[in-house]
């Protein structure tokens, strides 16, 4: 029995979308090499419903271009004020 976790994208026939795992979200080239935040900082903002989501049955799956959108306009951080 291989206990091995798919990371490969499944996609949805009705509309194309990619669907990813949060090990597929950490590995899809939205964070520069080594700064991705860890699994347990995806799940936390899962709980917190900040990352777009989608449930199926008890599997979480993220949408990549949702994602995306999500880290493109709302995951920033604010410039310090410099004196």
């Amino acid at each position: 029995m291989n206990t091995t976790t798919n990371t490969t994208p499944i996609t949805s026939a009705k509309n194309n979308k990619a669907f990813t795992d949060l090990n597929g979200l950490r590995a899809a080239g939205f964070w520069p090499n080594g700064k991705a935040p860890s699994v347990r900082t995806l799940r936390d903002w899962t709980r917190l419903r900040l990352l777009p989501y989608h449930k199926v049955g008890h599997f979480v799956f993220y949408d990549v271009d949702e994602v995306e959108e999500f880290i493109r306009t709302r995951l920033k951080i604010a410039p310090r004020n410099v004196a």
